[in-house]
């Protein structure tokens, strides 16, 4: 009897020892979860900094009209590969750029159509200096995860018709940009999410607008012909003289290029 009660208490002396050496293996274990867990929250956090301040173009992005070899691609193209290039500078919080790609968006798919002409978009941020605040990145980036995915037009179709007041700020809520890219249709949500989320077209757009701001083309909506700056669209173009303009130009390039 002494002998089973002497080994039931080795015994027990035995679990808690053991017992102990686990627990301090386990609170090591834990601590260099943590460590690791932490660590990779540092570099989780570094690496979508620098995505944001990148210079990464979107999808099918070209370098602007004129632009030296090397030039960074600022333009989203629509219908490329045609002789007559209008490039639009458009500020997605603006509510004159709205109106203006309101009223001409006619026009614009009736010179797509035909063939006469290619359209370069130019996103541009001026709006968030003069009401403070970032709504306007954040849409020029969200339109820029969309063109990654054809979807460029379709995604700015809705940020016009859904544009809130500029005071507001509005579109620096993701969620926002998030539910108009769903409007949009046709796009991956998941990898449109991660690209906004992520900041990925960012520094593109902090790239245009740093070029935009040294141009010194004053007030948005710009348009431009083959390079050259159009008058001003809200006050001294129309539609039909916009028409009258890329016709004109196109038959000069027309006439200019080597006979086959």
């Amino acid at each position: 009897m002494v002998a089973s009660a002497g080994s039931k208490k080795n015994g027990s002396g035995t679990t808690r020892s053991g017992s102990r050496r686990n627990w301090r293996t386990y609170a090591v274990s834990a601590v260099g979860l943590a460590v690791v867990c932490g660590a990779a929250t540092v570099l989780g956090q570094f690496a979508r900094a620098n995505e944001a301040t990148t210079f990464e173009a979107p999808s099918g992005a070209v370098a602007p009209s004129g632009a030296p070899t090397g030039a960074p691609q600022l333009d989203l193209p629509v219908k490329p590969t045609v002789p007559v290039t209008l490039t639009v500078y458009e500020d997605p919080r603006s509510p004159l750029s709205r109106d203006f790609a309101q009223r001409y968006a006619g026009t614009f798919a009736q010179l797509l159509a035909s063939g006469q002409a290619q359209i370069n978009y130019r996103l541009v941020t001026p709006s968030d200096r003069q009401y403070g605040g970032s709504g306007a990145k954040e849409a020029a980036a969200a339109a820029a995860c969309a063109q990654d995915q054809g979807r460029f037009r379709q995604f700015m179709d809705q940020v016009w018709a859904n544009q809130p007041a500029p005071e507001k700020d509005a579109f620096n809520n993701r969620a926002l940009l998030k539910k108009l890219a769903k409007k949009a249709g046709k796009i991956q949500h998941d990898t449109f999410d991660l690209c906004l989320d992520r900041k990925q077209r960012q520094g593109w757009v902090t790239k245009s607008q740093e070029q935009y701001a040294a141009s010194g083309l004053g007030q948005v909506p710009v348009v431009q012909l083959n390079g050259r700056t159009l008058a001003d669209p809200a006050t001294q173009l129309t539609p039909a003289k916009l028409t009258g303009l890329v016709t004109k130009e196109a038959r000069r390039v027309a006439a200019a290029a080597p006979q086959q």
